[in-house]
């Protein structure tokens, strides 16, 4: 068997490289039209950070494992193919702003359809909306060599910063297709792959159209948990009651969990917002206004609650942090990975620098020059944001810090060291309830944390 993944992202080098690990007899070679991404996948520095997966990339590229920039050969050659190309929010037209733009699916469709020579099985691998599937197969079944395509869905359910792990152990995997022998037959061929180190138990199978929808309905679920202890933060902070000791508490019951009860600045990543906004897309579309609005409710709160960690910084510097240097420790927008898409560090840095502040941001895996662009614009320069190279650097003779991202090594960072170098009162916000504050409080700091 030989796969081909078209788009070398997020999603298609880590899942290939798993694929290729537990499965050595089968052919994997991840191709993208992008010449610095395919040579940096080929070097010993991988373009995405994500915790163990040099190892293996290292264990099977050159055995089973490769990356090309030769997308039609390869699709010549393969047996399954895999789209994993970027589906971004469209910026444009109608549904701008909320609904997935599919122009780089259509576009692998067509190419698709232009170099096949033989019967294919495609896997919807890329965040799209239900009934994308149609769309596909409509192309590729225009093709006139008489071929035939069979289509499936196989979202995936990666945490970044835990990738690695969530595709050596997944809760489950889901691959819908078509109720017809074709496509039945397909599905087994697919879940054989991932019956190679998945149990069997954990590999489900649906239509297509459920499968499609189930990858945005659970990542809405997972944000309107978070949105919905976010919520609560604040009346938290207005009652004297410890969102940390809520969470516990309603954890506790089993029809609840304990888990995306973690109070903090707000969500980012490049998932959760954008496909809650292509849901209520969706919902509109099918003229239910009533659910769309629910929705869009989820992404409001996380958007008033980054706005409230950054006025909160201001109302507690004495209503003005003009001239005020405040570091912000942390860019990514979350510990683990090197991703900045839709990160609360972007709309916290924006807002202090409207207010004249100085801001100084460490982030130790994001760029300094990634930092700038996505706070600032391409190509655009602001003297009142600089990157530090280490923490002490960045809180060095400020007036603030604010934790926004979770690193570990903010945990542990000597603090007495830090508030030693810093104007009096110097002021700590912790936007991840991550330090002990009580502690930074006895040290000297006027400390504030979400929710308390």
């Amino acid at each position: 068997m030989k796969i081909c993944c078209i788009g070398a992202g997020y999603v298609g080098g880590p899942t290939m490289a798993m694929i290729a690990q537990k499965a050595p007899d089968i052919q994997i070679t991840v191709v993208d039209m992008n010449a610095a991404r395919i040579a940096a996948w080929n070097s010993d520095k991988l373009p995405i950070y994500e915790p163990g997966l040099d190892a293996l990339v290292n264990e099977a590229r050159g055995r089973n494992l490769f990356f090309s920039t030769d997308v039609s050969g390869h699709i010549k050659s393969a047996d399954i193919i895999f789209v994993a190309v970027n589906t971004p929010t469209k910026t444009y037209g109608v549904g701008a702003g909320r609904a997935a733009d599919l122009r780089y699916v259509e576009s692998v469709a067509r190419t698709i359809a232009e170099h096949a020579e033989s019967d294919k099985i495609i896997v919807e691998k890329s965040t799209i909306p239900v009934k994308t599937a149609e769309s596909i197969k409509t192309i590729v079944a225009s093709n006139s060599k008489g071929l035939k395509f069979q289509v499936l869905s196989n979202p995936e359910f990666l945490a970044e910063g835990t990738a690695v792990k969530d595709l050596q152990n997944p809760d489950r995997v889901l691959i819908g297709g078509e109720r017809t022998p074709e496509g039945e037959k397909a599905i087994a061929a697919l879940a054989g792959v991932y019956a190679r180190w998945v149990p069997k138990e954990r590999i489900i199978t649906t239509n297509l159209w459920s499968s499609e929808l189930s990858k945005l309905v659970a990542n809405a679920f997972l944000a309107q948990r978070i949105s919905s202890i976010n919520s609560i933060s604040a009346l938290c902070e207005a009652t004297g009651a410890d969102v940390d000791e809520v969470a516990n508490a309603i954890g506790k019951d089993s029809r609840i969990g304990p888990k995306f009860l973690k109070a903090s600045v707000g969500f980012g990543g490049s998932c959760f917002q954008k496909d809650i906004l292509n849901l209520t897309y969706l919902c509109e579309s099918f003229g239910l206004p009533e659910v769309a609005n629910y929705w869009t409710s989820v992404v409001g709160i996380n958007d008033w609650q980054k706005k409230r960690f950054a006025s909160r910084i201001v109302k507690e510097l004495f209503n003005t942090v003009a001239d005020k240097k405040i570091a912000v420790l942390g860019f990514a927008f979350k510990k683990d990975t090197n991703d900045t898409r839709e990160s609360a560090a972007i709309n916290v840095c924006r807002d202090l620098l409207a207010e004249h502040a100085n801001v100084a941001v460490y982030d130790p895996k994001v760029p300094a020059d990634e930092i700038i662009t996505d706070v600032l614009g391409k190509g655009q320069t602001n003297s009142r944001l600089t990157v530090a190279s280490d923490a002490y650097a960045a809180c060095a003779g400020a007036h603030a810090i604010a934790i926004v991202t979770e690193w570990d090594e903010f945990k542990t960072l000597d603090y007495a060291r830090i508030l030693a170098a810093m104007p009096k009162p110097a002021c700590l916000f912790d936007g991840r309830n991550i330090v002990d504050g009580p502690a930074l409080a006895r040290l000297g700091f006027r400390f504030f944390a979400i929710g308390k």
